[in-house]
């Protein structure tokens, strides 16, 4: 691997460690679902800017991909909602472990939608995930519809999958500006639902801190979280494959994101989390590179649809 796309790794993996960050450090300023709403704003305005700076042209609408490109839209919207909401409700560590199960969804689903048989191991890595879910008893502790919520972020993000793979397409780097901005126009009636928040507020972190606006968090939640990965990946899946990127990002992402909550926040995940989340982490990783090896680059990431490179 070229110091390039080691770099690029990097650089995704951080930005994707930091939505839970950022959506703790707004201090509900600003309505869950209408913070979504304005980072999912934020990403496709950077989208479309770096696209026209790499591309040297302003992206053109996929007339040939509005389905595609709107149904996707409409999946990241239900994603990024229902991941947020999981943030404001539970530490950082609970919902990315949780979200982390996201492989055995595809894996469910890609039996029950494209009739994909699953082999004895996928059986076998599915216990084990199972096993490690238990152990880090998601009902526990006081956050169990937080827990619950993170949980779902992975159903969406399989339907995504299985979608892409049934229709046999992709988001190419330039769809996936115009699937953000369907994302955010799903997500506008937010303003009006539960109000647009203090956008004019500042936030102070930590005692004695700097007095921050509250839109600058909502600003790096879209650009940094979300329009800085999505750039991103399409970008270094030029030099690597889908499958070498989803193996690192199913494990690194999650342990970042939970060591950002330790450092920034002081959150301390649970014994059961620690070891539950190590397993299911762990059997996360074993299924990604079962299907990987099974099924060439098909996507395993939630992110990998927005490239040109993976096919469905």
């Amino acid at each position: 691997m070229n110091p390039r796309a080691i770099g690029l790794l990097t650089l995704i993996t951080l930005g994707e460690a930091t939505i839970g960050v950022f959506v703790k450090l707004t201090g509900g300023a600003i309505p869950v679902q209408t913070l979504t709403f304005y980072a999912m704003g934020f990403a496709a305005v950077f989208l479309v800017l770096a696209r026209a700076a790499v591309e040297r042209r302003w992206p053109r609408f996929p007339r040939g991909n509005v389905r595609d490109t709107a149904v996707i839209g409409v999946l990241i919207a239900a994603q990024g909602a229902a991941f947020n909401f999981a943030m404001s409700l539970v530490p950082i560590a609970n919902a990315v472990i949780f979200w982390s199960i996201a492989p055995f969804f595809v894996f469910i689903f890609s039996a029950l939608f494209l009739r994909e048989p699953a082999r004895r191991s996928y059986i076998l890595i599915f216990a084990v995930a199972l096993a490690g879910v238990v152990m880090a008893r998601p009902f526990s502790g006081g956050y169990a519809l937080g827990n619950v919520v993170a949980l779902s972020t992975g159903a969406i993000y399989a339907a995504m999958v299985t979608y892409l793979r049934h229709e046999g397409k992709t988001e190419t780097g330039s769809d996936i500006a115009w699937s953000m901005l369907v994302a955010a126009l799903v997500l506008s009636p937010s303003l009006f639902v539960a109000g647009p928040g203090e956008v004019t507020a500042s936030t102070t972190y930590g005692s004695g801190g700097p007095e921050v606006p509250v839109l600058l968090w909502a600003a790096g939640l879209g650009v940094v979280s979300t329009g800085v990965p999505y750039f991103g990946i399409a970008i270094v899946l030029k030099s690597i494959s889908a499958n070498v990127y989803a193996l690192v990002d199913i494990i690194v992402s999650p342990v970042v994101a939970s060591l950002l909550g330790f450092l920034v926040f002081s959150e301390v995940p649970g014994e059961g989390m620690v070891y539950g989340g190590a397993l299911l982490l762990g059997a996360g990783f074993w299924l990604t590179r079962e299907m990987s090896r099974d099924s060439g680059n098909r996507a395993v990431h939630p992110c990998q649809c927005a490239t040109p490179s993976v096919s469905g």
